[in-house]
């Protein structure tokens, strides 16, 4: 049987989805639920991808990697370019419908939480704000344990007869991202070559750096809408998200910069 558009997307189905709960409805609180949904799309897609990227490099594909690499950077510029709609939403606007989203906040986004761990920034205690025996739960148990795009970075340069140190091939994934400059100094040699991996090294910064800028868009976002106000749910709001800035994915590969 022939499929239609609307029955493969499952329009109908997604089209019932958003469901604003004010009373009575404020104009934007549409824009506000298509946004985050949105949002969590493009994280199911980055965790995809991300998974796809792992493997690429614990085989030493790099120039396969890239590309998936590649494919996140454009998704990860689509997903800052959507705060410039989301900005549009006035504060007093937002305030119309802000006191029925109760205890919901983005907070609780465990897609997101999955792409941080996925990146290298592992939370452990996020794990524990999810229900013992929940799906939620058991995903990020599963990634704070993973190997992170970093990991798998190292491993793949060992795969392909580096000579990676110990202390970042043995590194516990479960540990956040730190300096190695023994990992400096071997990557230093690899970096001044024109190659795939050098590419893929360039191309790994820019994940960085769009994450950070990422972060830095959410940060300004929420402060021009609710200010210096307790985030929803209880959260600390602008000052827990102003935390999270400038905490580099890869910082070898900021750091090396400077023997270049």
């Amino acid at each position: 049987m022939d499929i239609s558009y609307g029955r493969y997307l499952k329009v109908p189905e997604l089209l019932s989805l958003q469901q604003p709960v004010g009373t009575p409805v404020e104009h934007d609180e549409l824009l506000f639920i298509v946004i985050h949904q949105v949002y969590e799309l493009w994280f199911r897609q980055q965790l995809h991808e991300g998974d796809r990227l792992c493997a690429l490099l614990q085989d030493g594909a790099f120039e396969r990697a890239g590309d998936t690499l590649a494919r996140m950077l454009k998704i990860l510029k689509t997903m800052v370019a959507q705060i410039d709609v989301l900005e549009t939403m006035s504060p007093v606007s937002f305030l119309q419908f802000r006191e029925f989203l109760t205890s919901a906040s983005g907070f609780q986004s465990w897609q997101f939480r999955a792409f941080e761990m996925m990146l290298g920034q592992k939370n452990a205690k996020a794990v524990e704000r999810y229900p013992v025996g929940s799906p939620e739960r058991a995903e990020l148990q599963k990634r704070v344990h993973a190997p992170s795009v970093w990991s798998s970075f190292v491993q793949g340069l060992a795969k392909l007869g580096h000579t990676v140190p110990p202390s970042t091939l043995h590194r516990d994934p479960e540990m956040p991202p730190a300096a190695d400059p023994a990992m400096q100094a071997m990557l230093l040699p690899i970096y001044r070559q024109v190659g795939p991996v050098h590419a893929f090294c360039e191309s790994l910064v820019d994940l960085d750096e769009g994450v950070q800028e990422w972060r830095y868009r959410h940060v300004k976002m929420v402060e021009r809408t609710i200010g210096s106000k307790p985030g929803t749910g209880g959260s600390a709001g602008v000052q827990y998200l102003k935390s999270t800035l400038f905490q580099p994915l890869f910082p070898d590969l900021w750091e090396l910069r400077s023997a270049l």
